[in-house]
């Protein structure tokens, strides 16, 4: 078996780190175990918890790790293989070998780990966990700390690891940017090979087939869908027609585990329709404004605020909403039509550390997530920083139920036009998206050149 490792410097350098951010106490890192499909040996794709591939790089099922945060002793828990386990999945390198690969020298069965916690909080230190997401680790973890995990000390660490996290290191960016690029060459294949007739699931498998072609995976599950109005969509049994649009959300993990997060909307058919082309220029029009805000020092917030009253300032121009735009945002006029938010991190996740709670990775003490909605979908909102990697993804959404909802409530109808609105029910949703580095003086498009306005997505459609 192949690890694909950065050198164990980087490694050792980031648990320094780490240990001088927490200060004191034990941290308490766990990786992942295997987890059943439908059958106790029949599991699913194996993917390790990104904080400790982090901290430790190793892409290994049944290991955790400890760092001690005053001295800095480290240890990593695991279980050699059994002779069953190598007959069936192969020969991996020992646990003391694969600890000396990311500069690790101490090693100890899996179940020591326990022990060792167990020993710090008679000692009365703080353990530092992360709240897990994967019920196995939930129940170790309650086996060790005798007690539920969400009772034990997790608010020091997750805010030392997102500071970590958050601000990528030069190496990151490099295969961030390679995550990227192979994201984009799975959206030319399903733009180019997109035909009236066929399935949306014969695309999932153009896009899914470059991804592994380029020995990466998907980053999240394909949404790619005539009904580009539900934002999440998952289902691919559509036959698809001229004169419909798809949108497609794919993006790639590569080897190393990093991220990207492409989204492209374009015509079944060689072109746009004339309210296609509207609509979608609106939306790049927005896109654009949003990119030349990014910069150290603004909020995201305000990004996503500026963003939206482009979209309504171009929806206004064709009749669909009236008003001052400032103030039609304000009143939350933009959700009808722009639902979620405008971006989130992005790194080892899409979302990146969204297992360690938005209102930390994404908000701060002083700005806290609204519980509006539209605004409560903005995962990230926080000023940003040199070294964020983020993504800029706005879009028009005509969900009919939401539209009939708000015009029989009659709600904002100072400002909304529903008789023109109604029109539009069935139009679907165009969303476009890019991944960008947040640099000194601005910010920076991460990844190889995916085409995106109308001239550049028409040339390619040309059958």
């Amino acid at each position: 078996m192949q690890f694909n490792l950065f050198p164990k410097e980087v490694y050792i350098n980031r648990r320094k780190r780490l240990q001088e951010l927490v200060g004191s106490g034990l941290i308490l890192l766990m990786g992942n175990q295997e987890s059943s499909m439908n059958y106790k040996d029949n599991w699913y794709p194996f993917r390790q918890d990104s904080t400790f591939l982090y901290y430790f790089g190793l892409d290994v099922a049944g290991l955790a790790a400890t760092i001690d945060a005053e001295s800095g002793a480290t240890t990593i828990f695991g279980n050699e293989l059994s002779m069953d386990d190598i007959i069936w999945t192969g020969l991996l390198p020992t646990v003391r070998e694969m600890a000396e690969m990311v500069g690790v020298s101490s090693t100890a069965p899996y179940q020591k780990a326990g022990k060792l916690v167990q020993d710090a909080q008679a000692h009365g230190r703080t353990v530092h966990i992360l709240k897990p997401y994967r019920p196995e680790n939930s129940m170790q973890l309650a086996a060790w700390l005798c007690t539920a995990p969400e009772m034990a000390d997790s608010l020091t660490l997750i805010k030392a690891v997102i500071e970590q996290r958050a601000h990528k290191e030069a190496i990151e960016i490099k295969e961030i940017e390679d995550a990227v690029s192979i994201s984009a060459d799975m959206h030319m294949a399903a733009i180019r090979h997109t035909r009236p007739g066929m399935k949306e699931y014969e695309l999932v498998a153009k896009v899914e087939e470059v991804a592994a072609a380029a020995n990466g995976r998907l980053s999240y599950p394909v949404i790619l869908s005539v009904n580009g109005q539900v934002l999440h969509n998952h289902y691919h049994g559509n036959t698809i027609r001229d004169g419909q649009m798809i949108l497609n959300d794919a993006g790639a993990e590569n080897a190393m585990h990093y991220a990207g997060d492409l989204t492209r909307t374009f015509p079944v058919g060689r072109e746009f329709t004339s309210r296609q082309k509207e609509l979608y220029q609106i939306v790049l029009g927005s896109m654009d404004h949003a990119i030349s805000l990014l910069r150290p020092g603004i909020t995201f917030r305000e990004v996503h605020a500026q963003a939206s009253e482009t979209l309504l300032s171009g929806l206004k121009a064709i009749g669909l909403v009236k008003g001052d735009p400032a103030e039609a945002v304000a009143a939350g006029v933009h959700t009808l039509f722009f639902q979620c938010g405008l971006g989130h991190m992005m790194g080892l996740d899409v979302h990146d550390m969204e297992d360690l709670g938005e209102e930390y990775v994404g908000y701060t003490d002083t700005l806290k997530k609204s519980k509006e909605f539209g605004w409560k979908s903005l995962r990230l909102g926080r000023e940003l920083e040199t070294g964020y990697v983020l993504t800029v993804e706005p879009g028009i959404y005509m969900i009919p139920e939401l539209i009939d909802r708000w015009a029989a409530e009659k709600k904002l109808e100072h400002f909304i036009n529903y008789k023109a609105v109604a029109a539009y029910r069935d139009f679907g949703g165009i969303r476009i998206e890019d991944n960008f580095l947040i640099t000194e003086d601005g910010s920076h498009k991460l990844g190889k050149h995916l085409p995106k306005t109308l001239k550049e997505i028409e040339a390619l459609r040309l059958y």
